[in-house]
């Protein structure tokens, strides 16, 4: 535990901790959300929230991939152990989060801002919140009981409409969540299973080596892999949250009555390996592990890992394959994968409108892929740049066909609410592939570096702003060609492209963002207001405030810099190029 102290005393030296952080506590969970949560400079500095009536959070983190809202204190301590004080003041937080206004009431500046956030996000009614605890030291005897009263009174939440759990990290956990965060570049797991003693069967089927075995919970939570989704790389997704059924199923059997009949309650989990050996001291070393069929119940049984942990006769059944084809894996993970309650957007792989859309997609880019399933890879023969996934389309679609950038970040309403009418019309695999090409010039500015100059609190809200950056483009060519219908999006790549103005209007939008929302700024402070960048994007004030900055930056052009002016005339489309917006019910 030492090494990590170490290591993280070392890396908080570095100008972005001590420019940017007055003291080594808000340096460690800057470091932690780096390190492990795995998030840009930018997302970083946003997540803290630690200081003057910070209301006992240090941090605040919403992951858009994991839908889970994770509201952190940190422990920055190099002491033998530490008491059960934080445990109880997470307690404390836990029960201020029935009244998110009360708690804003008397909150700091950026707390406030937080809690709007996780206000707008529990709407989409997909989101669980993680109260996560994190220290550099030991937990004592005290504050392991206390952890572990506080989740389960957690799991008998029943009355509650969110989704709670609360994870614990100590020193030794710090640690290896940094090293699992380090694998994720290289997501090839090897791992040494200890196996309990005649409750495992090694055998051969079809050729293949296959181990049946029943595993305790507790030794499932030592799995490399399972919170930053490495070990289930070949899975059809990943962790769906707590707040669907099935999770909810199982973690009420972890804390109830009957945990150790879980091997009869579970339908088990199957795994697949390029190699695996039986080892002299009883256990099994696995090469390449991956998870195809447990990703839900793996992340479900860590977050009750205090109570696994004191249930040493509750087991799980597992199946251990070892298949080093690539194909034969993906047809097991598929084919093992028809139990879990599913989503909108996953009930909408295979609606033959999507599958036409597919078809002629890939009929049209042959190296390119459409991808309709959550999780699903892209073939090592067909190129990342031409290959598209459905639940991003469907965002681009609603920024810019829809011209709701306001509504491109929730994809429950995308996949529901708007999937027939957004999907009513035929895309041309053009379009489809014009949308990609201008959202990856867009992420390509959406870095520290910062080259076109980006106000700070857009590269803040990268799940979200991203869309009214491609909702701008589309616009700023409606309003050079004086069309007030959509845009063509290959016609205004192609325009771009043969004039060599792509990275122009990338420049031009950018501008425009800055002044659209800095004018929005401006309007709460004059009337002392707080304004609350997140609420401003998912309102329909941000669309407005975006047409009028590229109004007022085209009428000032001729002034400012008549060449850009005469070159953006070659930007104009014919009006056939142009349809009629899609309509939504907003």
């Amino acid at each position: 535990m030492d090494s990590i102290i170490n290591k993280i005393r070392q890396e908080i030296q570095q100008d972005f901790y001590q420019q940017n952080f007055p003291n080594d506590g808000q340096r460690f969970v800057a470091w932690y959300l780096r390190n492990v949560h795995l998030l840009d400079k930018n997302d970083t500095k946003a997540a803290i929230t630690d200081g003057a009536k910070d209301k006992q959070i240090d941090a605040i983190h919403i992951d858009e991939d994991e839908q889970k809202i994770y509201v952190i204190q940190s422990k920055f301590y190099a002491g033998a152990s530490i008491d059960a004080t934080p445990v109880r003041e997470m307690i404390s937080v836990w029960s201020q989060f029935g009244d998110l206004s009360k708690m804003q009431e008397n909150a700091n500046g950026k707390l406030k801002i937080k809690l709007a956030e996780i206000a707008n996000a529990l709407e989409e009614d997909t989101y669980s919140i993680c109260f996560l605890l994190i220290t550099t030291s030991q937990f004592s005897e005290d504050a392991q009981k206390d952890i572990s009263a506080f989740q389960s009174r957690l799991s008998e939440e029943d009355d509650s409409n969110v989704d709670y759990e609360f994870i614990a990290v100590d020193g030794q956990g710090v640690s290896d969540n940094y090293s699992m965060a380090l694998e994720q570049s290289n997501p090839i797991l090897n791992y040494k299973m200890s196996l309990t003693p005649g409750k495992s069967l090694f055998t051969e089927i079809g050729s293949t080596n296959v181990l049946i075995a029943a595993v305790p919970l507790s030794e499932c939570i030592k799995l490399p892999g399972i919170k930053d989704g490495s070990l289930f790389q070949k899975n059809v997704r990943q962790s769906l949250g707590i707040s669907n059924s099935v999770n909810k199923k199982i973690k009420k059997t972890i804390y109830g009555e009957k945990c150790r009949e879980f091997f009869f309650f579970h339908n088990g989990i199957t795994a697949i390996c390029n190699k695996m050996e039986m080892q002299d001291d009883g256990s099994v070393k696995f090469y390449g592990l991956n998870v195809v069929n447990g990703c839900q119940s793996l992340n479900t049984i860590l977050s009750c890992s205090e109570k696994v942990k004191s249930e040493p006769d509750a087991f799980v059944l597992f199946r251990f394959y070892e298949i080093p084809q690539r194909d034969r894996a993906d047809s097991i993970s598929i084919n093992t994968n028809t139990q879990s309650a599913v989503k909108a957007r996953d009930l909408r792989s295979n609606d033959k409108r999507v599958l036409r859309m597919k078809r002629a997609y890939e009929q049209r880019y042959s190296d390119g892929y459409f991808a309709t399933k959550r999780g699903e890879l892209i073939p090592a023969d067909r190129t990342s740049d031409k290959s598209i996934e459905l639940a991003s389309l469907g965002k681009f679609l609603t920024a810019w066909y829809m011209q709701r950038p306001n509504l491109s970040y929730g994809e429950t309403k995308i996949f529901d609410k708007y999937f027939s009418i957004l999907f009513k019309n035929e895309y041309h695999p053009e379009d489809i592939y014009a949308l990609k090409f201008w959202m990856d010039k867009i992420m390509e500015i959406w870095t520290d570096d910062n080259p076109k100059n980006l106000d700070e609190v857009f590269l803040r809200m990268k799940a979200y702003a991203p869309y009214h950056f491609l909702y701008a483009i589309s616009a700023l060519f409606a309003k050079l060609s004086n069309q007030s219908d959509v845009p063509s999006p290959a016609a205004c790549m192609d325009k771009a492209m043969s004039t060599n103005l792509v990275d122009g209007i990338i420049a031009i939008v950018a501008n425009c963002l800055n002044s659209a929302i800095q004018s929005e700024l401006a309007k709460y402070q004059q009337d002392g207001r707080t304004f609350i960048p997140q609420n401003w994007v998912k309102n329909k004030s941000s669309i407005s405030g975006i047409q009028t900055a590229i109004i007022n930056y085209l009428s000032f052009l001729p002034t400012m810099s008549p060449d850009m002016n005469k070159r953006l005339k070659e930007l104009r489309l014919d009006s056939a190029l142009f349809s009629y917006r899609v309509k939504a019910d907003d």
